[in-house]
Protein backbone atom coordinates (compact mmCIF):
# COMPACT_ATOMS: atom_id res chain seq x y z
CA UNK A 1 0.00 0.00 0.00
CA UNK A 2 1.57 3.49 -0.83
CA UNK A 3 1.84 5.94 1.97
CA UNK A 4 1.30 9.58 0.34
CA UNK A 5 3.75 12.36 1.91
CA UNK A 6 1.96 14.74 4.17
CA UNK A 7 3.38 18.04 3.88
CA UNK A 8 4.03 19.79 7.13
CA UNK A 9 2.12 23.25 7.56
CA UNK A 10 4.23 26.02 8.85
CA UNK A 11 3.78 26.70 12.51
CA UNK A 12 2.18 30.12 12.55
CA UNK A 13 2.22 30.99 16.08
CA UNK A 14 5.73 30.23 16.49
CA UNK A 15 6.60 32.06 13.47
CA UNK A 16 4.05 35.54 14.48
CA UNK A 17 6.00 35.19 17.88
CA UNK A 18 9.66 35.14 16.13
CA UNK A 19 8.10 38.00 14.26
CA UNK A 20 7.01 40.00 17.19
CA UNK A 21 10.24 40.04 18.84
CA UNK A 22 11.92 40.66 15.46
CA UNK A 23 10.35 43.64 15.56
CA UNK A 24 11.40 44.58 19.05
CA UNK A 25 14.44 44.05 18.13
CA UNK A 26 14.68 45.97 15.17
CA UNK A 27 13.31 49.01 16.84
CA UNK A 28 15.58 48.76 20.22
CA UNK A 29 18.91 48.48 17.37
CA UNK A 30 17.40 51.83 16.22
CA UNK A 31 16.98 53.40 19.48
CA UNK A 32 12.81 53.18 18.93
CA UNK A 33 11.05 52.88 22.17
CA UNK A 34 8.54 50.28 22.05
CA UNK A 35 5.11 51.65 21.92
CA UNK A 36 5.25 54.81 20.25
CA UNK A 37 4.01 55.05 16.12
CA UNK A 38 7.60 55.55 14.29
CA UNK A 39 8.54 56.37 10.64
CA UNK A 40 9.46 53.09 8.61
CA UNK A 41 11.67 55.22 6.64
CA UNK A 42 13.59 56.09 9.51
CA UNK A 43 13.43 52.96 10.91
CA UNK A 44 14.97 51.25 7.52
CA UNK A 45 17.62 54.03 7.17
CA UNK A 46 18.61 52.86 11.07
CA UNK A 47 19.33 49.67 9.74
CA UNK A 48 20.94 51.06 6.89
CA UNK A 49 18.31 49.88 3.95
CA UNK A 50 18.09 52.92 1.57
CA UNK A 51 14.05 53.26 0.40
CA UNK A 52 13.46 54.44 -2.74
CA UNK A 53 10.04 55.21 -4.41
CA UNK A 54 9.67 54.00 -8.10
CA UNK A 55 6.97 54.56 -10.94
CA UNK A 56 6.24 50.80 -10.39
CA UNK A 57 3.42 48.10 -11.04
CA UNK A 58 4.38 46.39 -7.59
CA UNK A 59 3.95 46.34 -4.22
CA UNK A 60 7.76 46.50 -3.76
CA UNK A 61 11.50 44.95 -3.99
CA UNK A 62 14.12 44.14 -1.34
CA UNK A 63 17.27 44.25 -2.77
CA UNK A 64 19.95 42.24 -1.45
CA UNK A 65 23.44 43.06 -1.17
CA UNK A 66 26.32 45.41 0.47
CA UNK A 67 24.41 48.29 -0.10
CA UNK A 68 20.50 47.07 0.81
CA UNK A 69 17.56 48.74 -0.72
CA UNK A 70 13.88 48.76 -0.86
CA UNK A 71 11.88 49.61 -3.73
CA UNK A 72 8.61 50.92 -3.01
CA UNK A 73 6.13 51.66 -5.80
CA UNK A 74 4.70 55.17 -5.51
CA UNK A 75 1.37 54.41 -7.25
CA UNK A 76 -0.06 52.73 -4.10
CA UNK A 77 -1.42 55.14 -1.18
CA UNK A 78 0.58 56.14 1.49
CA UNK A 79 -0.50 53.66 4.36
CA UNK A 80 -0.23 50.54 1.79
CA UNK A 81 3.42 52.20 0.77
CA UNK A 82 4.62 52.15 5.01
CA UNK A 83 3.45 48.63 5.37
CA UNK A 84 4.72 47.53 1.90
CA UNK A 85 8.20 49.22 3.20
CA UNK A 86 7.72 47.47 6.72
CA UNK A 87 7.30 44.11 4.81
CA UNK A 88 10.46 44.46 2.49
CA UNK A 89 12.32 45.47 5.51
CA UNK A 90 11.41 42.10 7.15
CA UNK A 91 12.82 40.30 4.13
CA UNK A 92 15.80 42.19 5.35
CA UNK A 93 15.72 41.83 9.09
CA UNK A 94 15.47 37.42 8.50
CA UNK A 95 18.23 37.49 5.94
CA UNK A 96 16.25 36.47 3.27
CA UNK A 97 17.46 36.90 -0.56
CA UNK A 98 16.26 39.56 -2.96
CA UNK A 99 12.37 39.50 -3.45
CA UNK A 100 9.95 41.23 -5.47
CA UNK A 101 6.29 41.65 -4.22
CA UNK A 102 3.29 41.89 -7.02
CA UNK A 103 0.36 43.30 -6.15
CA UNK A 104 -1.39 42.25 -3.23
CA UNK A 105 -5.12 42.20 -5.21
CA UNK A 106 -3.25 39.03 -6.94
CA UNK A 107 -1.64 37.36 -3.84
CA UNK A 108 -2.08 33.85 -3.30
CA UNK A 109 -5.17 33.47 -0.71
CA UNK A 110 -3.64 31.27 1.68
CA UNK A 111 0.26 33.75 2.34
CA UNK A 112 1.21 31.61 5.42
CA UNK A 113 2.30 28.80 3.53
CA UNK A 114 4.91 30.79 2.43
CA UNK A 115 6.70 31.27 5.45
CA UNK A 116 9.06 34.11 4.36
CA UNK A 117 6.19 36.23 3.36
CA UNK A 118 4.01 35.09 6.44
CA UNK A 119 7.51 36.60 8.76
CA UNK A 120 7.52 39.56 6.48
CA UNK A 121 4.20 40.53 6.75
CA UNK A 122 3.77 39.93 10.63
CA UNK A 123 6.85 41.36 11.35
CA UNK A 124 5.75 44.74 9.37
CA UNK A 125 2.20 44.64 11.38
CA UNK A 126 4.16 44.37 14.51
CA UNK A 127 6.81 46.49 13.79
CA UNK A 128 3.95 49.61 12.49
CA UNK A 129 1.70 48.56 15.14
CA UNK A 130 3.04 47.79 18.56
CA UNK A 131 0.86 46.35 21.47
CA UNK A 132 1.76 48.71 23.87
CA UNK A 133 1.25 51.49 21.70
CA UNK A 134 -2.22 50.48 20.43
CA UNK A 135 -2.94 49.91 23.99
CA UNK A 136 -2.16 53.52 24.68
CA UNK A 137 -3.98 54.91 21.35
CA UNK A 138 -7.37 53.23 22.95
CA UNK A 139 -7.19 53.95 26.22
CA UNK A 140 -5.70 57.17 26.07
CA UNK A 141 -8.71 58.56 24.07
CA UNK A 142 -10.84 56.42 26.56
CA UNK A 143 -11.83 53.86 23.64
CA UNK A 144 -11.92 49.99 23.69
CA UNK A 145 -11.02 47.73 20.17
CA UNK A 146 -14.29 45.73 21.30
CA UNK A 147 -16.38 48.74 21.16
CA UNK A 148 -15.13 50.93 18.73
CA UNK A 149 -16.70 52.39 16.12
CA UNK A 150 -15.53 52.34 12.75
CA UNK A 151 -14.33 55.91 12.47
CA UNK A 152 -12.38 55.20 15.74
CA UNK A 153 -10.45 52.29 14.28
CA UNK A 154 -9.90 54.75 11.28
CA UNK A 155 -8.43 57.17 13.29
CA UNK A 156 -6.00 54.73 15.70
CA UNK A 157 -5.06 53.84 12.44
CA UNK A 158 -4.27 56.89 11.04
CA UNK A 159 -2.31 57.61 14.41
CA UNK A 160 -0.09 54.56 13.04
CA UNK A 161 0.07 55.70 9.55
CA UNK A 162 -1.70 51.97 7.97
CA UNK A 163 -4.96 51.31 6.48
CA UNK A 164 -7.86 50.88 8.02
CA UNK A 165 -8.50 47.46 7.00
CA UNK A 166 -4.78 46.91 7.78
CA UNK A 167 -5.36 47.78 11.26
CA UNK A 168 -8.28 45.10 12.10
CA UNK A 169 -6.88 42.59 10.41
CA UNK A 170 -3.84 43.40 13.11
CA UNK A 171 -6.38 43.65 16.05
CA UNK A 172 -8.04 40.69 15.33
CA UNK A 173 -4.81 38.37 14.22
CA UNK A 174 -2.43 39.16 15.18
CA UNK A 175 -2.81 40.53 18.59
CA UNK A 176 -6.12 39.31 19.91
CA UNK A 177 -7.62 42.59 21.02
CA UNK A 178 -10.46 42.17 18.64
CA UNK A 179 -12.44 39.50 17.85
CA UNK A 180 -13.33 38.23 14.68
CA UNK A 181 -17.31 38.32 14.87
CA UNK A 182 -16.85 42.15 15.51
CA UNK A 183 -13.74 42.58 13.34
CA UNK A 184 -16.07 41.27 10.23
CA UNK A 185 -18.41 43.95 11.07
CA UNK A 186 -15.95 46.48 10.76
CA UNK A 187 -14.58 45.54 7.50
CA UNK A 188 -18.27 46.28 6.05
CA UNK A 189 -17.37 49.87 6.60
CA UNK A 190 -15.59 51.55 3.60
CA UNK A 191 -13.20 54.17 4.59
CA UNK A 192 -14.79 56.29 1.43
CA UNK A 193 -18.07 56.66 3.27
CA UNK A 194 -15.81 57.27 6.74
CA UNK A 195 -14.45 59.77 5.48
CA UNK A 196 -18.00 61.25 4.13
CA UNK A 197 -19.67 61.06 7.50
CA UNK A 198 -16.73 62.70 8.82
CA UNK A 199 -16.18 65.72 6.57
CA UNK A 200 -20.63 65.33 5.66
CA UNK A 201 -19.14 65.08 2.08
CA UNK A 202 -17.92 63.06 -0.45
CA UNK A 203 -14.43 63.57 -1.15
CA UNK A 204 -11.75 61.16 -3.11
CA UNK A 205 -8.86 62.81 -0.96
CA UNK A 206 -7.25 60.79 1.59
CA UNK A 207 -7.82 61.87 5.19
CA UNK A 208 -5.52 61.79 8.32
CA UNK A 209 -7.25 62.83 11.70
CA UNK A 210 -4.69 63.95 14.37
CA UNK A 211 -6.31 64.80 17.71
CA UNK A 212 -4.53 65.91 21.18
CA UNK A 213 -3.99 62.24 21.96
CA UNK A 214 -1.66 62.04 19.09
CA UNK A 215 1.34 60.67 20.38
CA UNK A 216 3.76 61.22 17.38
CA UNK A 217 5.96 64.56 17.14
CA UNK A 218 5.18 64.13 13.23
CA UNK A 219 2.41 63.65 11.13
CA UNK A 220 3.25 62.10 7.38
CA UNK A 221 1.10 62.91 4.32
CA UNK A 222 1.36 64.33 0.92
CA UNK A 223 0.06 66.86 -1.65
CA UNK A 224 -3.96 66.55 -1.86
CA UNK A 225 -4.32 65.12 1.20
CA UNK A 226 -7.18 66.42 4.06
CA UNK A 227 -5.87 67.01 7.45
CA UNK A 228 -8.34 67.18 10.14
CA UNK A 229 -6.82 68.72 13.57
CA UNK A 230 -7.77 70.03 16.63
CA UNK A 231 -9.55 73.07 16.69
CA UNK A 232 -8.17 76.51 16.78
CA UNK A 233 -5.09 74.79 15.46
CA UNK A 234 -2.93 76.87 12.43
CA UNK A 235 0.54 76.63 10.60
CA UNK A 236 3.85 78.97 10.06
CA UNK A 237 3.47 78.27 6.20
CA UNK A 238 1.38 77.36 3.37
CA UNK A 239 2.69 73.82 2.75
CA UNK A 240 -0.99 73.41 4.42
CA UNK A 241 -3.89 75.46 4.05
CA UNK A 242 -7.12 75.78 6.29
CA UNK A 243 -10.34 74.90 4.01
CA UNK A 244 -13.02 74.93 6.73
CA UNK A 245 -13.83 73.98 10.89
CA UNK A 246 -15.85 71.04 11.10
CA UNK A 247 -18.02 70.16 14.09
CA UNK A 248 -14.61 67.93 15.31
CA UNK A 249 -11.93 70.47 14.11
CA UNK A 250 -10.39 72.54 11.73
CA UNK A 251 -9.97 70.66 8.27
CA UNK A 252 -6.76 71.58 5.99
CA UNK A 253 -5.61 70.00 3.01
CA UNK A 254 -1.98 69.73 1.80
CA UNK A 255 -1.15 71.96 -1.16
CA UNK A 256 2.76 71.84 -2.01
CA UNK A 257 5.82 69.40 -0.39
CA UNK A 258 7.33 70.88 2.88
CA UNK A 259 6.91 71.14 6.53
CA UNK A 260 4.97 72.78 8.25
CA UNK A 261 4.71 73.39 12.05
CA UNK A 262 0.82 73.53 13.56
CA UNK A 263 0.26 74.68 16.80
CA UNK A 264 -3.35 75.17 18.73
CA UNK A 265 -3.97 78.49 20.23
CA UNK A 266 -4.01 78.32 24.39
CA UNK A 267 -2.06 74.80 24.25
CA UNK A 268 1.04 72.95 24.15
CA UNK A 269 -0.31 70.66 21.49
CA UNK A 270 1.84 70.50 18.85
CA UNK A 271 3.15 68.81 15.28
CA UNK A 272 5.52 68.78 12.39
CA UNK A 273 3.59 67.51 9.13
CA UNK A 274 5.90 66.79 6.53
CA UNK A 275 4.32 66.61 3.33
CA UNK A 276 5.41 65.09 0.18
CA UNK A 277 4.83 65.13 -3.55
CA UNK A 278 1.91 63.20 -4.79
CA UNK A 279 3.28 59.78 -5.98
CA UNK A 280 6.72 61.59 -5.69
CA UNK A 281 9.45 59.47 -7.50
CA UNK A 282 12.70 59.09 -5.41
CA UNK A 283 14.76 58.53 -2.59
CA UNK A 284 12.71 58.59 0.43
CA UNK A 285 14.93 60.89 2.48
CA UNK A 286 13.90 63.66 0.05
CA UNK A 287 10.35 63.04 0.06
CA UNK A 288 8.86 66.16 1.82
CA UNK A 289 11.66 68.44 0.29
CA UNK A 290 9.97 71.83 -0.91
CA UNK A 291 9.89 72.27 -5.05
CA UNK A 292 13.10 74.29 -6.57
CA UNK A 293 11.52 77.62 -7.99
CA UNK A 294 14.46 77.29 -10.28
CA UNK A 295 14.03 73.94 -11.78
Amino acid sequence: MMLRSVTKMPDRRAMANQAMLASLTARSKAAMDLQSPICIYALSKAHRVQVRFNNINMEGMYQRGAAPRIHLSARRPLPRRAFNCAHELGHHVFGHGSSIDELREDAKAKPWEDPKEFLADTFAGFVLMPTLGLRHAFASRGWKPETATPRQIFQVACEFGVGYATLITHLSQAVGMLSRSRAAVLHRAAPKAIRAEILNALSPNPLIIADQAWASPVLDAEVGTHLLLPADTQTANDAIVPVRDLPDGRLFEAVRPGIARITQSGSSWAVFARIARREYVGMADFRHLEDDPDE
